[in-house]
C-alpha cells in the first residue's frame, strides 16, 4: 500500500486528510503500524480537548512497545474513532480507513508537513 497522495504528513508518522469545513482525521501511517507490530490498546484524546501541533495527544501500546502518539496539528477533538478503542488491530490492519484515530477542527492551516513524496522518501516507505 502507498501513502494516500492526498494526505499530509508528519515526521513522526501521523498523517492528516485533507479538511472538510474545518475538520481533518488523523492516523499513523502503514510505515508506522509496521514499526510498532501489533497494536494492541490506544489511547485517544477526548473529544472536546485542544491538541497542539507537534506535542503529545495520546498513546499507542503494542506487543513490542509503547509510543506517544503526536497531533500534527493544532485544534478542538471533534471525534475519536471507538471502533479503533475496542479493536485497536484496525491500526496495523487498515491504517488509512478504518484505523483512523481522531477529527481535529483545525485553529490554523497545518504548517511544516510532508507531501506523500517527501514522506516516502523521509520514511524509506
Amino acid at each position: 500500500m502507498s501513502n494516500p497522495q492526498q494526505f499530509r504528513y508528519s515526521k513522526e508518522h501521523e498523517w492528516l486528510s485533507p479538511a472538510e469545513d474545518g475538520v481533518a482525521t488523523v492516523g499513523i501511517t502503514e510505515h508506522a503500524a509496521g514499526a510498532l507490530g501489533d497494536v494492541v490498546y490506544v489511547q485517544l484524546p477526548e473529544v472536546g480537548s485542544t491538541v497542539s501541533a507537534g506535542e503529545t495527544c495520546g498513546e499507542l501500546e503494542s506487543t513490542k512497545s509503547v509510543s506517544d502518539l503526536y497531533s500534527p496539528v493544532s485544534g478542538e477533538v471533534t471525534e475519536v474513532n471507538e471502533d479503533v478503542v475496542s479493536d485497536p488491530a484496525l491500526v496495523n490492519s487498515a491504517p488509512f480507513e478504518g484505523g483512523w484515530l481522531f477529527k481535529v477542527k483545525l485553529s490554523e492551516e497545518p504548517a511544516d508537513l510532508l507531501s506523500a513524496d517527501e514522506y516516502a522518501e523521509f520514511s524509506g516507505s
